[in-house]
């Protein structure tokens, strides 16, 4: 394992030298030079696999990087090839519940920037609060609600580098719309289209425990579709750098929200619909991908 000298529970700590040091070190041990970067939400790591001309690296390998800690994420940076496109991919990620602090959650996405690194494309597990919704559906993502960063909770917080981005990025353009409808135009082709691709507003929170009746009563009051435990962290330092982003969340349950209801979220019933439905979304991601 490299030696390291950061701290991975700090909340500000890192510098951009911190960034750089472990942007030059994956440089240094491949010839590929990613244009594109995908983080994999709980069990959709099989992104990866679709990869040629693979080069693998063990999270604990990586100079700077936390450890991913959650079932369903692999702890892998795999760099290669989808659909001829140089990539990055993120087998796992990382987040709040696990005890990283938010510059830690994000810290992938700055190395990503500085690997040469212009397009960002986030998916994850989601509750469906939006009544249409049903397990199983991909819901591309057109703006977001961040919880912990309404209350100062962000990896923005601190001194900021402008060699990275602006001191106050604007947020209303979080999600590429180029993209977006490029998005839709491919899940069309595919035969999503018609029903099982949704759009909506995603709401980030801390985690670990599932929402409380009244929790997902008042995020349905405030606009948001769906509900999950990353991705938003890592969008904010994506916009601050100047790169793309593209957000696809697939619908594992339905968010309980009636107490006569005697279902309960878990994660197993997370993992168990991604397996059924992760080959819908990795194509639905490669295409795209292609006609970036």
């Amino acid at each position: 394992m490299a030696s390291s000298s950061f701290d991975a529970s700090s909340s500000s700590s890192y510098t951009y030298e911190d960034y750089k040091e472990t942007a030059d070190w994956l440089l240094a041990r491949t010839e590929q030079r990613p244009r594109v970067a995908i983080i994999c939400g709980s069990g959709l790591g099989g992104l990866a696999d679709l990869l040629d001309k693979r080069n693998v690296f063990p999270y604990g390998d990586i100079p700077g990087f936390p450890q991913s800690t959650v079932p369903g994420h692999a702890g892998r940076l795999v760099f290669g090839e989808l659909s001829g496109r140089p990539c990055v991919c993120m087998q796992g990620r990382f987040h709040f519940y696990e005890g990283y602090g938010a510059h830690t959650t994000a810290y992938p996405v700055r190395v990503f920037s500085l690997l040469g690194v212009e397009t960002l494309v986030v998916t994850n597990a989601a509750g469906g609060l939006n009544g249409r919704f049903d397990p199983g559906d991909v819901m591309l993502i057109r703006d977001h609600i961040n919880m912990p960063g309404l209350a100062g909770e962000t990896p923005l917080r601190g001194p900021n580098d402008q060699r990275f981005g602006p001191r106050f990025p604007a947020m209303s353009d979080a999600y590429d719309r180029e993209l977006s409808a490029l998005a839709r135009r491919t899940a069309e082709e595919q035969g999503l289209g018609g029903g099982s691709l949704r759009e909506g507003v995603y709401c980030f929170v801390g985690g670990p425990s599932y929402e409380t009746v009244a929790e997902c009563k008042l995020l349905r009051l405030l606009g948001a579709d769906a509900v999950g435990m990353s991705t938003v962290p890592e969008v904010l330092v994506a916009r601050h750098c100047g790169l793309r982003v593209l957000g696809l969340s697939l619908i594992t349950n339905k968010v309980v929200s009636d107490y006569a209801s005697e279902e309960a979220a878990n994660h197993q019933e997370v993992l168990e619909t991604t397996r059924l439905r992760s080959q819908d979304l990795q194509r639905l991601v490669s295409h795209v991908i292609a006609k970036i």
